[in-house]
Order: structure tokens, then C-alpha cells, then sequence
């Protein structure tokens, strides 16, 4: 059985690698913006740092369902 992730979690090396940060640092990121929708997270993101959109969208997805949003 593989411990490969998947879903948004298959996005996260590339995030690390490509940002310099940990995945971490991204979720505590999104906590100022914890209370926006989705989309305007995501925006926050790519507005913000930079991020790709897709990167983005797997942050605020893994992110909302950490956080019961």
C-alpha cells in the first residue's frame, strides 16, 4: 500500500519547494482571512504571495476542512 498523498495534499511538495515555506506557514496565513469565502481566500493567496491558483485552491481546500468551514 503506498503512503503517496492525494487530493490537494499531492500538491504540497511542489507548494513547499516552489514558495520556500512549509504548508504551515500557509494555513496560519489563511487565518486572517478565516471568516471570507472560499474563492476570496483563495484570492487572498494569489493577490497576497504570489501563489499559483491551483496552489492556492489546495491550501484554502485542505485549510476549510481542517477548520470544520
Amino acid at each position: 500500500m503506498s503512503d503517496k498523498a492525494t487530493g490537494p495534499q499531492s500538491y504540497f511538495p511542489s507548494i513547499e519547494k516552489k514558495y520556500g515555506q512549509p504548508v504551515s506557514h500557509w494555513m496560519q496565513q489563511l487565518d486572517s482571512v478565516r471568516n471570507d469565502k472560499h474563492m476570496d481566500q483563495v484570492k487572498f493567496l494569489k493577490e497576497n504571495f504570489g501563489m499559483g491558483h491551483g496552489h492556492a485552491n489546495a491550501i484554502v481546500a485542505v485549510y476549510r476542512k481542517d477548520n470544520g468551514l
